[in-house]
């Protein structure tokens, strides 16, 4: 996934990285590491995912659809993920050694035409809606769905209930 960029990603490269700056913070060390001089320039939107045990449950997901530089985003999206997920209490350094992180890179992106005119384990998906004047929006990476074993329409109703408006 090279985002339209010249050279390949390696994203256990910034795995790596999101790890590293992750124990630098839990450690309160006073300097935080850098991202790999080779990916601090390039610009994707990003959404940062940490897991815990080997059944990778979700422990913190937060990312944008801004994009910006890597230098920039990747290692303030690996700690608001991992401390400041509203779904979860913040990692505990006990906690490193059970972790696992993924990085997506988000590229091209498309509108759909109707709701299920989209491919399960192939693309991601946003919702934004309105429901008597008040906005919700949720999204789900291109993975989630077959990972749940989702088909599209339990997708969407799951990402509706995930945007807040549905019991």
């Amino acid at each position: 996934m090279d985002g339209g960029n010249k050279q390949p990603i390696d994203i256990k490269k910034l795995c790596a990285f999101c790890f590293d700056i992750l124990i630098a913070k839990l450690e309160k060390k006073k300097e935080l590491p850098q991202i790999p001089e080779e990916y601090k320039d390039l610009k994707f939107p990003l959404f940062v995912t940490w897991t815990v045990g080997k059944d990778e449950d979700l422990r913190g997901c937060i990312g944008t659809f801004s994009e910006e530089t890597l230098g920039k985003n990747l290692g303030t999206y690996a700690l608001h993920s991992g401390l400041k997920d509203s779904r979860f209490n913040p990692i505990s350094l006990s906690e490193v050694p059970t972790l696992n992180v993924g990085v997506s890179l988000l590229t091209d992106f498309e509108s759909i035409k109707d709701y299920l005119d989209w491919e399960v384990g192939k693309h991601g998906i946003e919702i934004d809606f309105e429901v008597n004047g008040q906005a919700f929006g949720a999204t789900y990476l291109p993975e989630v769905a077959s990972e749940q074993g989702w088909d599209q329409l339990t997708t969407m109703k799951s990402l509706v209930k995930k945007g807040g408006k549905l019991k």
